[in-house]
């Protein structure tokens, strides 16, 4: 009986499974233009008198580009009101179009500001008003004022000065009031003094 010779390593490295190939990566997704010019062109694409609101311009620019940032409708957002605050795109009825040129400008808030009228070449401003109350005009050639005179006062008048006159210092304690019953040389207490009860007179029986 014939023994099987064992295979050699070349032919066990052979007839291993070889690996596939790594699968190729994936095209990288085209650049996006950008936002302002992606609203520009899908409200031109809507072609709408009345403008297009904001979905209507999502869902054109997600049908029309595809792949789209998470974010995608918060830039939109962020880009709406950017080019309305700029003048790119005029605002109607919730809905963005593009400005008319022809349109007259749009009248800013408050009173407008009067036309002032044109100065003749050469003419100097005079200098602005200081502020309080402007002097008197005096005239220079008139005499000068007399100066006033004091006023002394009329011998019939009673010559007292004006005001309150200041009070007399004390000299000495005045004489002090005794109370009845008390003694006159004791000094009077504080307060209202107590009444003075008569003696009881006795009953003679009859």
């Amino acid at each position: 009986m014939a023994t099987e010779e064992p295979k050699s390593n070349n032919e066990n490295i052979c007839s291993a499974p070889v690996p596939p190939p790594p699968a190729s990566a994936p095209a990288p997704a085209p650049a996006l233009p950008p936002y302002p010019e992606m609203i520009l062109s899908a409200i031109e694409a809507l072609n709408d008198k009345n403008g297009s609101n904001k979905s209507t311009i999502s869902k054109h620019i997600e049908s029309t580009y595809g792949n789209l940032p998470p974010a995608h409708s918060t830039l939109l957002t962020h880009h709406l009101n950017r080019m309305k605050a700029t003048g790119q795109l005029a605002m109607l009825k919730n809905n963005y179009l593009k400005p008319d040129p022809n349109a007259p400008p749009r009248r800013g808030r408050g009173r407008p500001p009067k036309p002032k009228p044109a100065l003749p070449p050469g003419y100097v401003p005079p200098p602005p008003r200081p502020r309080g109350r402007p002097p008197k005009v005096t005239d220079p050639l008139a005499p000068p004022a007399p100066p006033k005179k004091k006023t002394a006062p009329s011998s019939t008048g009673s010559g007292r000065k004006r005001g309150r006159p200041p009070k007399a210092a004390k000299t000495g304690a005045g004489p002090v009031s005794t109370s009845a019953g008390a003694p006159s040389g004791a000094p009077r207490g504080r307060g209202r003094p107590p009444k003075v009860k008569p003696a009881a007179t006795a009953t003679v029986g009859a």
